[in-house]
């Protein structure tokens, strides 16, 4: 499962379009809040890391350069590291009870004449985020209220 640090950050941003951002799959995964933050993260923490940066040269001069740069590419570290956490999280297979509850919900879709596959074998996050995707457009909200 090796890939690129590129690719996976592609990945990231991919699973985080495709994922439903619905308050009820907060309580079962940790998708959820990670994306919250990493959206949150990513147009504040390019401002926050200017701001560091003028802020610790004005006030303690060119002598904590260093120590200004560590921070500011921490700061803007920090949104990537939530890409990269997705998007490994994309490619991580899905545990065998996710893997049922994956085709339950597939075989519902089907049923409601929604085109859904089911998980196979080898089936990962990034394809459990597809199914939930269409599950939350396609199935009625008194559906997800038995959660």
């Amino acid at each position: 499962m090796s890939t690129s640090l590129l690719k996976t950050i592609r990945l990231g941003r991919h699973y985080m379009k495709t994922w439903p951002m619905v308050r009820q799959l907060g309580y079962y995964f940790p998708e959820y809040r990670v994306m919250r933050a990493t959206q949150l993260a990513l147009p504040v923490t390019p401002a926050l890391a200017i701001g560091v940066m003028f802020s610790q040269l004005y006030l303690l001069g060119w002598d904590v350069f260093p120590q200004t740069l560590a921070m500011t590419l921490f700061f803007l570290s920090l949104p990537v590291q939530g890409l990269i956490w997705l998007g490994w999280r994309a490619q991580h297979p899905l545990p065998l009870t996710l893997l049922d509850w994956g085709n339950q919900l597939s075989a519902k879709l089907q049923h409601l004449g929604v085109s859904c596959h089911p998980l196979g074998a080898n089936a990962r996050y990034q394809d459990m985020a597809n199914i939930l995707k269409l599950a939350f457009e396609r199935l009625e909200p008194k559906y997800w209220e038995e959660l």
